[in-house]
């Protein structure tokens, strides 16, 4: 995947400051076929149109703070991996511990996970369901949206074929 940053010159012109691959991606080894990747991050009150220095290294949460911001793109094996008898359950906790600080350890052992963020979803490829915490499960596919406002949710690929999603979290106050 490729990753085009703007910023600014010394004169204030706009500029491409770097072009290359998302250089904070990860192939999970545990989990053939999950891919994460953070291309960008904010945090809250900061400037835009900086130098266009690489936010990435920085993070050290990939939930972020109400105002802040974090760009994500997953791209999710057929959820018949995890049944697969070579699964490590235990490794792949451990990675996504070290991939996703501050998100993973929000997620329940079924997938459920919370979080104090409006994201903006976005199916890049594939089809995938998003179900919510009575039950309710929504198909969607490539090119289809969903706004997620705080609500307890998972997404399952019921399919064969990988999914891919990018996602804009926007850190939030809770309500009550």
């Amino acid at each position: 995947m490729r990753r085009v940053v703007t910023g600014h010159d010394e004169n204030g012109r706009s500029v491409v400051v770097s072009d290359g691959p998302v250089p904070r991606s990860r192939e999970f080894t545990s989990l053939p076929g999950w891919v994460s990747r953070l291309p960008w991050a904010t945090e809250p009150g900061e400037p835009v149109g900086r130098t266009g220095e690489d936010p990435t290294p920085k993070v050290t949460s990939h939930l972020p703070a109400p105002g802040g911001t974090r760009f994500i793109v997953l791209t999710f094996p057929p959820d018949s991996a995890m049944a697969d008898p070579a699964f490590d359950p235990v490794a792949y906790a451990q990675e996504s511990l070290a991939d996703s600080p501050g998100l993973v350890e929000l997620f329940e052992p079924d997938g459920m996970h919370t979080t104090p963020t409006v994201d903006y979803g976005i199916v890049l490829q594939g089809e995938i369901v998003l179900e919510l915490d009575d039950g309710h499960c929504t198909q969607l596919s490539a090119g289809d949206l969903v706004i997620q406002n705080g609500t307890r949710h998972a997404w399952r690929n019921r399919g064969d074929q990988p999914v891919t999603m990018a996602f804009v979290l926007v850190g939030a106050e809770r309500d009550g």
